[in-house]
């Protein structure tokens, strides 16, 4: 993946790379010994199904993954997570209430919605969610269908509101999954504006 990957997420790959190597020596002090690791649909899907592969060849135990908000599609925040789409529609909560029924039928262990998440009470909504993983093939069956809405939704949401970087990902996204049919928006002239 770090060497197939577009130069617009070398580093990002190349960082989750790094924290993988030396998680052992990781000990954080909330929660349990656990890292976000950013990606696209198809890096979160990758990454999910080796730690899948793993626990089936008993080379570590059970792993959760989980989200409970600030990430692409979980969290409608104007001030935060949602502040980068353009087009008025920042101040709706649509995402993360389509983030987690999406989820939830495709595979997600629970979900949930909730308040906050460090911004302050009513100022955004949360979608969340959580996937065990224990090695089965039904596992891999919803890491490839959960994960994929789960970032998915969110870029298409944002690419629709003219976002540069959710315009990049969710045309790669088509080209990697030819099922994927997303409109992309039509750019104005800005020539129209000029008197």
């Amino acid at each position: 993946m770090k060497k197939n990957s577009p130069a617009e997420i070398q580093q990002q790959m190349q960082d989750n790379i790094h924290w993988i190597k030396g998680a052992q020596e990781n000990k954080l002090v909330v929660g349990s010994q656990a890292r976000i690791l950013y990606a696209d649909a198809e890096g979160r899907m990758k990454i999910a199904e080796a730690f899948n592969q793993a626990i089936a060849k008993g080379k570590i135990g059970t792993v959760i993954l989980g989200r409970d908000h600030h990430d692409v599609s979980g969290t409608d925040s104007p001030y935060r997570e949602t502040s980068n789409i353009y087009d008025g529609s920042r101040f709706t909560a649509d995402m993360a209430i389509q983030n987690v029924i999406g989820d939830s039928f495709r595979g997600a262990t629970w979900v949930s919605i909730h308040n906050g998440g460090g911004v302050g009470w009513g100022e955004a909504i949360n979608g969340g969610f959580g996937m065990v993983l224990d090695g089965t093939k039904e596992a891999s069956k919803r890491i490839e269908s959960m994960l994929f809405w789960d970032v998915n939704n969110g870029i298409s949401r944002r690419s629709w509101a003219r976002n540069e970087g959710a315009l990049f990902a969710i045309k790669r996204a088509m080209k990697t999954q030819p099922l994927l049919k997303v409109t992309i928006p039509n750019r104005v002239d800005e020539n129209l504006f000029q008197i």
